[in-house]
């Protein structure tokens, strides 16, 4: 087997079923990011849902993205063209939006990200048009090739239309939302059975529609089981999950000095 092309674009990287690993980014600045592309994440996902990201933080973000050669998906708290159009400006090479539950929000997100055939709004001078230097049809194209889709899926209804879903042309991945479906659903766990087989017909459909399933795993030893079942790309935690891990392991570590530090106070 070919080894696989990590020069290709995002979406052609999603559209080759490469496994690519990234992380959701909560905090701003440009040095998480920095680190992550340094360690060797192929993606990072700036967290404006959660995070604490306005235009001003996502695009320095991007800009850090750029310059450590990462790819850098804006994860936008709704499906608003208006901030997807933002995002896409700065330079993001993907979009992951909330709450895609109907093939018709899904044909809304598309549109957002295409210039031909969509609604994205026009632009040149942007940092995804080189700030002019491109010509517009060159702009037009590279982006709407370039540019990835991924829907989350984190809601009953998202569940129950997933095969109309990921029949929606142009929309490149799945994001399947594990906490969002168990809250939805009132389930115990993530472990539930009832949120097993939601999962399982989410990758089941969208594998049988060519599409790439993502998720979201807290630790390297819980993907091999999710790989095995088709999922192909995964969201390793978070950078406030890297740094909290680290910081209570560290402190495990200095555990009998902080003690005697304790004690002696």
């Amino acid at each position: 087997m070919d080894e696989p092309n990590p020069h290709l674009t995002l979406r052609a990287r999603i559209a080759d079923h490469q496994r690519l690993l990234g992380t959701f980014v909560k905090i701003s600045g440009p040095s998480t990011i920095e680190i992550l592309a340094g360690a060797g994440f192929d993606f990072v996902v700036i967290d404006q849902e959660h995070g604490v990201f306005d235009r001003a933080a996502t695009d320095l973000a991007l800009l850090a993205c750029k310059a450590s050669a990462i790819s850098g998906i804006v994860r936008v708290p709704a499906l608003a063209p208006d901030g997807i159009l933002s995002a896409l400006d700065c330079g993001a090479a993907g979009i992951l939006a909330p709450h895609i539950d109907s093939a018709g929000r899904a044909k809304e997100l598309v549109s957002a990200c295409r210039y031909r055939g969509g609604r994205r709004g026009f632009s040149a001078v942007t940092r995804a048009g080189g700030y002019g230097a491109k010509s517009m049809w060159k702009h037009v194209d590279e982006a709407d090739a370039g540019v990835a889709a991924i829907a989350m899926i984190e809601d009953p209804a998202g569940v129950d239309n997933i095969e109309d879903i990921v029949s929606v042309e142009g929309l490149d991945a799945v994001f399947i939302g594990r906490g969002d479906l168990t809250v939805a659903y009132g389930a115990g766990s993530r472990e539930h059975p009832t949120i097993v087989s939601a999962v399982d017909r989410i990758i089941d459909a969208t594998r049988r529609a060519g599409k790439s399933v993502w998720m979201m795993v807290e630790t390297g030893p819980d993907i091999e089981p999710l790989a095995t079942k088709g999922v192909s790309s995964f969201i390793v935690s978070s950078d406030q999950g890297m740094l909290r891990n680290a910081a209570r392991n560290i402190m495990d570590g200095l555990s009998s000095f902080a003690g005697d530090k304790r004690g002696s106070l």
